[in-house]
């Protein structure tokens, strides 16, 4: 299992994040990481961080598909792949419809479809083997029924590589399946190494529909938080996971809230979605159970962390890529792991 670095959204932190993506780097961190919602996008940070290191890969986690064409995405990855010497790992995401419709005007539509045809389209465009040409059900390209002057293109530029890895972000079973079958990794939210059997049918049945097993990178998100109390450390971790849990979705429809039942903590869940939704945040935030925190985080001293850290290393990841905003939690991972 090896190691990556999330650093978010930028500007989250009062951390030196060129410092820190730098340290991790000296450590031998595979990777580093950046986010976006709608703040900073995910992009400009990250070609920075890109700038100021000479090994490490890049990637994003996640681009928000709905937020680009699949012909930006492809140009600015194969930009980005040539300034960074080859280093680029695609995260893909189709968001919700909060921020879909909420943020960038579109409608949140079918994520399988608009999913499978962003990869096609993208892989098409860094091949250049053909201009493009793509009629499906979500992209019309080139459009019909516009001026009629759009005619197909091929990417001027000559990428580094021709396949740049695409991961995708995905907790629901179609998706997981979808990342299965057509990406190069998976990138899941809120991962319980636990429950992986929550997982396993749905990627097997991804990975049936591609044909068999292949090499596939299994990349969740860790909240690191070391310190010398467990129940501080999991205090720190409670707000965020209240806020996906109860806030981040409507009611009915709330992704997170329906992982977090998948694991067990149904009662739970209801409870804090329910204060949540209700302005009732510090109530939310204190009814998340101490259980589901370490499920899906790594918190308190070092000992602790190591005595946690096995059950992620034997539950079939191939990456573990924290979330750690300081140096210790960035030294004590990379020692742990080591």
């Amino acid at each position: 299992m090896r190691l990556g670095l999330n650093f978010g959204y930028w500007g989250s932190s009062k951390v030196d994040q060129v410092a820190l993506a730098q340290e991790a780097e000296r450590l031998g961190y595979h990777s580093l990481w950046t986010a976006e919602a709608y703040g900073s996008d995910c992009i400009t940070p990250l070609t920075w961080l890109a700038a100021k290191t000479s090994r490490i890969h890049v990637g994003t986690a996640i681009m928000q598909m709905p937020a680009r064409t699949p012909a930006m995405t492809a140009m600015t990855a194969a930009t980005l792949d040539l300034l960074s010497g080859g280093r680029v790992l695609l995260g893909l995401g189709v968001s919700g419809p909060q921020v879909v419709e909420g943020w960038h005007g579109v409608p949140y539509g079918k994520p399988l479809v608009r999913t499978r045809e962003y990869v096609e389209i993208i892989r098409t465009i860094l091949k250049r083997e053909k201009p493009l040409e793509h009629h499906g059900e979500h992209y019309d390209i080139p459009v019909r029924g516009g001026t009629g002057l759009g005619k197909p293109l091929k990417l001027i530029v000559h990428p580094l590589r021709d396949r740049i890895p695409i991961y995708l972000a995905a907790i629901g079973p179609k998706n997981v399946a979808l990342a299965a079958e057509i990406a190069d990794g998976w990138l899941p939210i809120f991962f319980s190494p636990r429950h992986m059997h929550v997982y396993r049918e749905w990627l097997d049945e991804g990975f049936a529909r591609a044909g068999g097993p292949k090499d596939f990178d299994i990349a969740p998100g860790v909240i690191v938080n070391v310190g010398p109390s467990a129940e501080e450390c999991r205090n720190t971790v409670k707000p965020h996971l209240a806020l996906y849990v109860g806030g981040m979705g409507a009611r009915d429809k709330n992704f997170y809230f329906n992982l977090v039942c998948r694991y067990g903590y149904e009662d739970a869940a209801n409870k804090i979605q329910e204060l949540y939704l209700a302005g009732r945040k510090a109530e939310a935030i204190a009814a998340v159970p101490d259980a589901l925190v370490d499920d899906v985080a790594l918190c308190g001293p070092k000992e602790r962390i190591a005595d946690r850290l096995p059950a992620w290393q034997n539950s079939g990841i191939t990456t573990l890529m924290c979330h750690a905003g300081d140096f210790e939690a960035v030294r004590v991972m990379a020692e742990l792991v080591a």
